[in-house]
C-alpha cells in the first residue's frame, strides 16, 4: 500500500491554509464581512454562503477519498466520504448557478458557471463509474472532479502571478491604480485556474496511463 507522498500533504496544507481565511468572514453570517458585494441578504448572501461552506466541505473530502488507507482498509468509510464529496457538489454546484445573476462583473461571472458546469459533469460521471463498478475509470473522473475542486485554491495561489503580468504589460506602470489592478486580475484568476488545473490533470491522467503500459 502506497503511503501518500510528501507533495500530497503538501498540498492538502497548503490548500486548507488558502481557504481557511478566505471562507473564515462567511461563517460569521454577517453579510457586512463578505468579500463580495451583497444585493440580496434573503437570497443572495444564503445561496454564497452555503456554496462556499459545502465547496469546502467537498475539497477536505476530496483529499480524503485519495488516501489509500481509508479507501484499501476502510471501505465502507471510502464510500460514504465519496457520498459526502458528491452530495456537496452537487449542491454546491447548483447553488453557483444562483449566484450568477448576482455577479457584478459578466466575465467573472462566466467563469464561475463555466466552473459549475464542468464540475458537475466531472462529479456525475465519476459517480455513475463507482456505480457500475469501473473503478478505474471512477477514479479517473474523480481526479478530474477534484482537480475543479482546487481551482477555487489555484486561482488564489496564482494571483500574485497575474498581478504581475498585468504590471509588465502596462509597461511597470499602473495606469488605473491599485484596485483597478486587483479588479482585472479577479476577471481572469478563475479561467486562469480552470485552464492551468486542467492542463495538469489530463497530463496526470495520460502520465499515469502511460505508467501502466
Amino acid at each position: 500500500m502506497n503511503k501518500p507522498k510528501k507533495s500530497w500533504w503538501i498540498l492538502v496544507i497548503v490548500s486548507i491554509g488558502v481557504m481557511l481565511p478566505f471562507m473564515y468572514p462567511y461563517v460569521t453570517f454577517d453579510p457586512a464581512k463578505s468579500r463580495v458585494e451583497i444585493t440580496s441578504t434573503t437570497i443572495q448572501y444564503p445561496v454564497l454562503v452555503t456554496h462556499i461552506i459545502l465547496a469546502f466541505i467537498a475539497l477536505v473530502a476530496g483529499f480524503l477519498q485519495f488516501i489509500d488507507r481509508i479507501r484499501l482498509n476502510h471501505p465502507k468509510l471510502h464510500r460514504t466520504i465519496g457520498k459526502m464529496y458528491v452530495i456537496s457538489v452537487f449542491i454546491s454546484g447548483i447553488l453557483a448557478f444562483v449566484l450568477f445573476f448576482y455577479a457584478e462583473n459578466f466575465t467573472k461571472s462566466l467563469a464561475f458557471f463555466v466552473l459549475a458546469v464542468v464540475w458537475l459533469f466531472t462529479t456525475w460521471k465519476a459517480y455513475r463509474k463507482a456505480v457500475k463498478r469501473n473503478f478505474e475509470e471512477h477514479r479517473v473522473w474523480m481526479i478530474r472532479s477534484f482537480g475543479l475542486t482546487l481551482v477555487a485554491v489555484v486561482a488564489r495561489l496564482i494571483m500574485p502571478v497575474i498581478l504581475l503580468s498585468y504590471v509588465a504589460f502596462h509597461g511597470f506602470t499602473l495606469p488605473g491604480g491599485i484596485d483597478e489592478m486587483i479588479d482585472e486580475a479577479l476577471k481572469v484568476n478563475i479561467w486562469a485556474g480552470i485552464v492551468l488545473n486542467f492542463a495538469m490533470v489530463e497530463w496526470f491522467i495520460l502520465n499515469r496511463k502511460l505508467k501502466k503500459l
